[in-house]
């Protein structure tokens, strides 16, 4: 059985009630009881913080054990370096995911410290994008 991790970053602990408009409105709790229906042959885990150094823990934590990892960094991808340097430093590939379409938005949020290292990006599908990343990691 493939293990994958999904990591979410700030404030995506708020979806369904931040800026539905953007970011839809359902929370990431009840998405991912969906995914884990939809994936039931993949054992599924889930992060989520709003503080730099856990989610670089956690890539740390995960980066050596686990098939895949889904990571949406939030707005930590277009300022942290950590985070890209802990992608590097691990051997799980990760996906890079966003709800929305970044370059759609802001010119702050075209750029990503995390892309360089990341095995794919997949953005602008809704919730959408983290199912995309797991059919991804099974073929």
């Amino acid at each position: 059985m493939k293990k994958i991790c999904i990591i979410n970053g700030p404030n995506l602990n708020l979806l369904g009630t931040r800026e539905p408009g953007i970011y839809g409105n359902q929370s990431f709790d009840a998405y991912f009881s969906t995914l884990q229906q939809q994936f039931s042959e993949v054992e599924l885990s889930y992060c989520q913080s709003n503080i730099e150094g856990e989610l670089i823990d956690h890539l740390h934590k995960v980066g050596f054990d686990y098939d895949g990892i889904i990571l949406n960094a939030a707005a930590y991808t277009h300022t942290s370096v950590g985070i890209g340097d802990a992608i590097k430093a691990i051997e799980t590939p990760v996906i890079e995911v966003h709800i929305s379409n970044t370059f759609s938005r802001e010119d702050f949020r075209h750029q990503s410290f995390i892309t360089p290292h990341a095995k794919g990006l997949i953005l602008g599908f809704g919730l959408k994008s983290y199912s995309l990343a797991i059919q991804s990691f099974l073929e």
